[in-house]
């Protein structure tokens, strides 16, 4: 009899996919709150209270036109900003009050983004077997990947992973996965979802040193993304839009002070070395180089398409 069982090499073969992950349709989502970024600094000192810091808001100003963002969304509004004074103290404690926003409009963002996706996908939301959420709005448990499940009408043994404050790349970190789960389950139906909303950490500059506030301030804005990952895609319905042929991940050393992010009484803050930029110009050319030096692929610089930031 033991002799006629299949050994553990099949039983694998039988559960891998044939061929790499792709992804199959993409949705975006964001809040309907918007504001023009040459209209942002402005916005940003009236709501919260500091048009009197003059100097703080021609340094705003500089910052907000380095960026070369064109518009911003928000999910809070002057009337939640309003109703909730504590947001806006930096030296009150407004843990508590974020989370209880972050916790509903969060996976509602997160699902819009995604009910996107399933559309351009053609396949029904039931098809999903694994979920992916990440987010560094919020920590908490249950989580946005939780609520997701009810409001997309995702199978309730949907297989569920959530990343919190993995930081800018955490977009990276879920395709990265997703990537693996779709190549190692046969027929793997991959949503990633990614949210973020400012008012995890919105609040004023205060009265002193109030560069780091400045920049995380000038930078980030609220939205979600959401990407379904699979391999051997069915045709005609499923249309994939770019194979996931390779991923890797470099650590530069001694950097751990250039971007942080922590979730504390006051909401969620980091810093962003001023320098990173320069940082990023000198080490991207060797880690591009390590990347690629492992698929043994010619090419050439300006024949690739690629973006710094996820």
């Amino acid at each position: 009899m033991t002799g006629s069982s299949p050994k553990v090499s099949e039983i694998r073969g039988a559960q891998r996919a044939e061929g790499c992950a792709a992804m199959l349709a993409i949705g975006t989502a964001n809040p309907a709150n918007q504001v023009s970024q040459e209209e942002y600094p402005y916005y940003y000192f009236r709501v919260t209270k500091s048009e009197h810091l003059t100097d703080h808001k021609d340094i705003f100003k500089i910052i907000c036109g380095l960026t070369g963002t064109e518009n911003r969304f928000f999910y809070h509004t002057d009337e939640l900003l309003n109703s909730h004074p504590v947001l806006l103290d930096h030296t009150s404690p407004s843990r508590e009050a974020r989370h209880d926003i972050v916790a509903k409009a969060a996976p509602e963002l997160a699902a819009s983004a995604a009910k996107k996706a399933i559309a351009k996908w053609g396949r029904p939301a039931t098809d999903i077997t694994h979920l992916i959420a990440s987010t560094n709005s919020d920590a908490g448990a249950p989580s946005a990947d939780v609520r997701l499940v009810s409001l997309l009408g995702l199978r309730a043994n949907v297989c569920r992973t959530m990343l919190h404050l993995n930081g800018c790349f955490a977009g990276c970190s879920a395709l990265r996965l997703a990537k693996d789960l779709a190549e190692n389950n046969r027929g793997a139906r991959v949503l990633v979802v990614c949210v973020e909303l400012a008012i995890s950490g919105f609040c004023s500059t205060g009265e002193g040193n109030c560069l780091d506030t400045l920049i995380t301030h000038a930078l980030f804005g609220d939205g979600a993304g959401a990407v379904i990952v699979g391999a051997d895609p069915i045709h005609p319905v499923e249309n994939p839009l770019f194979e996931m042929v390779s991923v890797s991940q470099t650590f530069v050393p001694s950097t751990e002070h250039v971007l942080t992010l922590n979730l504390g009484s006051h909401g969620t803050h980091g810093k962003v070395y001023t320098k990173l930029p320069t940082l990023v110009a000198d080490t991207m050319e060797p880690c591009l180089s390590e990347a690629f030096g492992r698929l043994e692929m010619d090419f050439k610089w300006n024949d690739l398409f690629w973006a710094v930031h996820p």
